[in-house]
């Protein structure tokens, strides 16, 4: 099915849409609960402002993206760096 140029709301309910492609979308605001996204690439997405609740993310790797402001569990992502930086800069060599 293709869907372009839509401009209103879907509701989605107990649906398979595996392998579907989804390019220059507007999901703002939108809402996935219960929803499989395992083994699925995000490239050039904007997930500012997001809340990810209940999440499984392992395994999952984030590559070549802006941290800035982002929290992990309310600590500033950019603090663990500098957290972790310090400690294996303090590590003994082997």
């Amino acid at each position: 099915m293709n869907i372009q140029d839509a401009k209103q709301p879907l509701v989605v309910t107990h649906a398979d849409l595996s392998k579907s492609t989804f390019r220059d979308v507007n999901l703002h605001e939108a809402q996935f609960t219960d929803v499989n996204l395992s083994k699925t690439r995000f490239t050039d997405v904007n997930f500012s402002g997001s809340i990810f609740v209940d999440v499984n993310f392992s395994n999952a790797e984030i590559d070549d993206c802006e941290l800035s402001g982002m929290k992990i569990r309310g600590i500033l992502v950019i603090d663990l760096f500098k957290a972790y930086g310090k400690q294996s800069s303090q590590s003994p060599d082997p």
